[in-house]
């Protein structure tokens, strides 16, 4: 057992024999150590230190990498395995709330853990057939083989991306490191999963200066993009945004922007004014003729009826630029605000707090119940929407707190005292003298 490592704590049944070790951390360490923040209630402090020691144990494995999957049983006799197809997000999404955890106890265990992954993010982040991003799966057994095929900033990837900038908040700059990956990062991602949809023609009016995050496949030689456009990839324009204001990036602030008002201009372009979970939209390609090297995929484009049509009948029921609906689901997600809310915050622009509270009434009409809010299942219902009966624990964690947040004073839980994990429970940035390992 590494060094410092107990073993978890048998000191209750539990009704199941594992559990994730990416999602109990988000949402159970994280939420313990915000609620601790927020109040100082001690006992609060003192279960995050009993499921934080439980949850260390997931890197007793012989490589020291995180084994998501954590089973209890093989946690106690230290056999634990990671896996050999993790999600990145899995293996990248352990920091903030370990760091925290060391920050607020003194002890340096939970931060170590760690920190062996973003050696292993450091080592590697040239080495993928996309440089400077990691594949949307890891090999966590093998080395941390990254050579896999598809990337993105959505699906089980996406806050693998969001810690970097996030982990430079917390620990006050003290390590360089997390300012490089995140600026590598980010400038794979513009150069090749950022793209500009192919809009109408509104003339008189001017289209929406907008962005989208799509999904890119490369085996190092060919990179091809594929203009799918997931909710859970709308938090790219709050990261962007972050980290443009943290490193000075005003240009990356700009690109924040206009992927945050993507996402809001993609609700607004469904029957029910809220986004779906997955669909597909034309994006804007190289002109005839014109060198790889000198064309930039932000820019605009014009309105080409031709291409959308090409994508057959079933374009007809949809709003234009889009191509399919791969899945139509609302399942209550916060990406869409969250980045609204960020942005909000980094630039004060009083506009947003009008298209969250469009975006806000859309998805309360669309999925109020007699008694909470549901997820429903096809937003390009016209009328009443069929519900599914279910309620993610993120709608009252993440979505509504976003939606209470934008339109509270900015003192409010302010970006300047505080980071938010992935699950929005804000974590206290240390103040100058207290340490920030």
């Amino acid at each position: 057992m590494p060094s410092g490592m107990s073993p978890p704590s048998t000191g209750t049944t539990a009704t199941s024999g594992h559990c994730s070790l990416f999602e109990t951390n988000i949402r159970y360490l994280g939420g313990l150590l915000s609620a601790y923040d927020l109040s100082q209630e001690k006992v609060l402090l003192d279960k995050a230190v009993e499921l934080g020691d439980m949850l260390h144990a997931g890197f007793d494995t012989p490589n020291h990498m995180p084994a998501n999957s954590f089973h209890f049983e093989p946690a106690k006799e230290g056999k634990l395995v990671p896996g050999v197809d993790e999600a990145s997000a899995a293996a990248g999404s352990l920091s903030l709330e370990f760091t925290r955890l060391s920050q607020l106890t003194g002890d340096p265990k939970y931060y170590h853990a760690i920190d062996g992954v973003k050696k292993e993010l450091e080592r590697t982040q040239e080495l993928t057939n996309l440089p400077g991003m990691w594949p949307v799966f890891v090999d966590l057994q093998n080395t941390f083989f990254t050579g896999g095929t598809s990337f993105s900033l959505g699906a089980s990837s996406d806050s693998a991306y969001e810690y970097l900038a996030k982990m430079h908040v917390l620990l006050g700059g003290l390590d360089p490191a997390y300012e490089k990956l995140h600026t590598k990062a980010m400038a794979a991602a513009k150069k090749h999963v950022l793209f500009r949809p192919m809009l109408p023609d509104l003339s008189p009016a001017t289209p929406p200066d907008i962005l989208f995050s799509g999904t890119v496949l490369s085996n190092g030689k060919i990179v091809e993009l594929q203009p799918e456009v997931q909710h859970l990839g709308c938090f790219a324009g709050g990261m962007f945004a972050l980290g443009g204001r943290l490193f000075n990036r005003n240009d990356h602030v700009q690109i924040g922007e206009q992927l945050a008002r993507g996402c809001a201009w993609a609700y607004a372009s469904f029957p029910t004014s809220v986004m779906p979970e997955v669909s597909d939209i034309v994006p804007c390609e190289k002109p005839d003729g014109e060198p790889e090297t000198e064309w930039d995929n932000l820019a605009p484009c014009a309105w080409n009826a031709t291409r959308w049509a090409e994508h057959g009948d079933q374009v007809l029921r949809l709003p234009k630029p889009f191509t399919l609906v791969r899945n139509p689901q609302y399942l209550l997600r916060p990406e869409a605000i969250e980045s609204v809310f960020i942005l909000y915050r980094i630039t004060g622009k009083a506009d947003l707090l009008d298209v969250a509270w469009r975006m806000f009434e859309a998805i309360d009409k669309a999925t109020r119940t007699r008694f909470a809010h549901s997820a429903i299942t096809d937003v390009l219902t016209t009328g009443y929407t069929v519900k599914t009966d279910s309620m993610e624990s993120f709608w009252i964690a993440e979505t509504l707190k976003y939606f209470y947040l934008i339109f509270s004073e900015p003192e409010l839980i302010s970006l300047d005292d505080y980071v938010f994990n992935t699950e929005a429970h804000p974590l206290k940035r240390p103040t100058p003298g207290q340490e920030a390992w």
